[in-house]
């Protein structure tokens, strides 16, 4: 007989909790999704390394969390090695379809307009992270490709219970979706995510069979099934069905790169970041600034004004300059030398101040971090960049095609602009911490825009104000916005809104914790323990042993 339970409402969170930082030594993965960090501790357990449960990591949260990743996504990696005694860097951002220029944009889409489509095949650029998933086996993996993806199948297969946050996000991704994909090509979206005309509820079995049978082939041809296999004909043929851009000859063409990671030193640390067409420089030139600075204290309107300057001086220089680095007329390395954050932190004044006017959209993205008894580490993050991402689904594959074109600007004369072959700038970005040589960690917080604002606050809070992973994590946050206002958290203390009102902010508070981001993060001690923090806006569960 089943037992019964009390009714309860799983999102009503009318108490603040507590969460400590969790200690182990043979391995940690940390997740926003509690399945996901169970996928990576499974192959860590099976022989699989920290780069092993990444993988197995990732691909789970295709799954586990569609709502902001899927098999059409990028991604971006740091993996520390211990073996090499060095800190690799990978982009598996896909570049803009060789049709795809400013003219035809124009043509199909309103000769008068100025952004790209945000939805539909327009913006749909080569999807990264299934080649990203199969570069870091080939190159860092003891299991094989299969059997890092085996409990994604599983859980595409079999199912697993919707958690609360993803039903919510997915309910609010449901009702955008069903007044504003009216064509023919969204049809296969709602057959895949929305097949009782609703959102999954909170704890209701979720199965993507499709998703397992797309999964399957990956694992089995080391990604090529969807690179110049079957599932690239296959979008191949309705990109062309319905007006895109996207051909085989795009995804055959893809290779992921490895690149050398970038950084700044920030008070005897090395902050690290991939180099550009991610975002991650913004938060270097943040932190570039803002280490001019002496902060005694975290909770005064000095600090969070400076921190606020910081980042929008940042985004300002970046707007304006940052894409993908074949692109570039200006040395992006120029932000990093300590001599720009000195002359920037001279331009800070007592009053909050408007140095840019571009407009950053909302998006979603997945962060997970690894760590393995041996010492390899691993800072991922993929995204579909906003929730569900274009809205394009390849009917009877699972495969949710993300909208990172969106980002391009329709102005020739911009640095960001539209061009076939070309990269986007790009906001996901995962970060690292070293010592020296000596590698102290991997950390993200995803959520767009959100990113590099949220890599400034948890770094400062760990290195300046000596907050263990879980409280760097926890603490309020604020977040600069797309209209010059600044949001805050209903945790944040009234008076400090209050004081950094009065030198100028347009202070807000947002009940929607979602928007600040959604952070995880590993620290190594040098006995080799680990210390781990997720995030307690969200699903978010750390698997270790």
């Amino acid at each position: 007989m089943n037992a019964i339970i009390p009714s309860f409402d799983p999102l009503a969170q009318e108490y603040s909790s507590q969460r400590f930082p969790v200690y182990a030594r043979g391995g940690m993965v940390n997740c926003s999704s509690p399945q996901a960090s169970a996928a990576g501790l499974e192959v860590m357990r099976r022989g699989g390394n920290a780069v092993d449960a990444a993988v197995a990591a990732a691909s789970a949260l295709t799954v586990t969390e569609p709502t902001a990743n899927g098999l059409g996504s990028d991604a971006f990696a740091l993996v520390w090695s211990e073996k090499d005694q060095k800190l690799f860097g990978l982009n598996a951002s896909g570049p803009a379809p060789m049709l795809a220029y400013i003219d035809s944009v124009k043509r199909d889409y309103g000769a008068e307009r100025n952004h790209m489509p945000t939805h539909g095949w327009a913006p749909v650029t080569v999807p990264g992270a299934p080649k990203a998933w199969a570069e870091l086996n080939r190159r860092f993996g003891r299991l094989s490709l299969s059997e890092d993806l085996a409990p994604a199948v599983s859980y595409a297969e079999n199912g697993y219970p919707c958690a609360p946050n993803l039903s919510r996000i997915w309910q609010l991704s449901f009702e955008r979706y069903i007044e504003a994909l009216k064509g023919p090509e969204f049809a296969p979206w709602f057959k895949t995510f929305a097949r009782e005309n609703r959102a999954p509820l909170p704890g209701e079995m979720v199965t993507l069979p499709d998703h397992a049978a797309s999964l399957r082939a990956i694992g089995e041809t080391g990604a090529e099934a969807f690179y110049s296999g079957d599932l690239a004909r296959r979008m191949d043929e309705q990109s062309r069905r319905f007006g895109g851009y996207l051909r085989y000859e795009d995804l055959s063409a893809f290779q992921a790169q490895w690149v050398e990671p970038i950084h700044v030193s920030y008070r005897g640390y090395d902050v690290c970041e991939i180099p550009p067409n991610g975002q991650g420089i913004v938060a270097l030139m943040a932190l570039n600034i803002l280490k001019e600075f002496d902060f005694p204290e975290r909770d005064s309107a000095l600090t969070f004004h400076r921190q606020l300057e910081a980042v929008k001086m940042a985004f300002a220089d970046a707007f304006r300059t940052v894409t993908d680095p074949a692109h570039m007329s200006f040395d992006y390395h120029a932000f990093l030398d300590p001599a720009y954050g000195a002359q920037r932190a001279k331009e800070i004044g007592d009053k909050a101040r408007i140095y840019s006017k571009v407009l950053p959209p909302k998006s979603g993205t997945v962060y997970l971090c690894c760590a393995d008894g041996e010492g390899n580490m691993v800072s991922y993050i993929q995204s579909n960049y906003m929730g569900f991402g274009s809205g394009i689904v390849i009917d009877g594959t699972g495969i949710a095609m993300q909208n990172r074109g969106a980002d391009f600007s329709l102005d020739p004369s911009a640095a960001n602009c539209l061009q076939p072959g070309k990269r986007s700038y790009h906001t996901i970005i995962p970060g690292f911490l070293m010592k020296g040589n000596v590698p102290v960690g991997p950390f993200g917080v995803m959520g767009g825009y959100m990113q590099p604002q949220g890599h400034v606050q948890v770094v400062m809070n760990v290195i300046d104000f000596h907050m263990d992973p879980q409280q760097a994590l926890d603490a309020p946050r604020w977040q600069w916005m797309r209209d010059g206002s600044v949001t805050v958290e209903t945790r944040f203390d009234s008076n400090l809104a209050r004081a950094l009102s009065r030198r100028g902010h347009d202070i807000r508070m947002d009940l929607d914790t979602s928007s600040f981001g959604r952070g995880q993060m590993i620290m190594r001690l040098p006995t080799g323990v680990l210390i781990g923090g997720t995030e307690s806006r969200t699903d978010s569960n750390i698997a270790c042993f």
